[in-house]
């Protein structure tokens, strides 16, 4: 018989019932259940982080070549609107919120 550890685990007393319900219904004893679930989901785990082994790769490179960048310098502060440009971006804001230049949403009575 080949060399066996016993790990303890510590659970709620439902959640232990509804194993022992599982394993039974499974044909399995409550060790076998939790090793076979066990070892379903390390495959599944192991699959997972074989499949995204490239993406992670290529993001730890980018991320190493930017540690290498200079901070970007701050931007310059925008200058200030003329009058005129205040107004088209006034209109253009109520535009966008679905009012005209009077105020009114398009389509609907005044």
């Amino acid at each position: 018989m080949a060399n066996r550890t016993r790990i303890s685990i510590s659970l709620e007393q439902d959640q232990a019932e509804r194993i022992r319900q599982h394993a039974e219904r499974a044909g399995m004893d409550v060790s076998a259940y939790l090793v076979h679930a066990a070892t379903r989901q390390m495959a599944e785990s192991d699959a997972i982080e074989e499949q995204f082994a490239e993406v992670d790769a290529l993001i730890s490179r980018a991320e190493q070549a930017a540690d290498g960048l200079p901070d970007e310098p701050a931007p310059e502060p925008a200058a200030q609107l003329t009058e005129q440009e205040h107004r088209e971006v006034e209109e253009a804001l109520a535009l966008a919120h679905g009012r005209d230049r009077h105020g009114r949403r398009p389509g609907r009575a005044a």
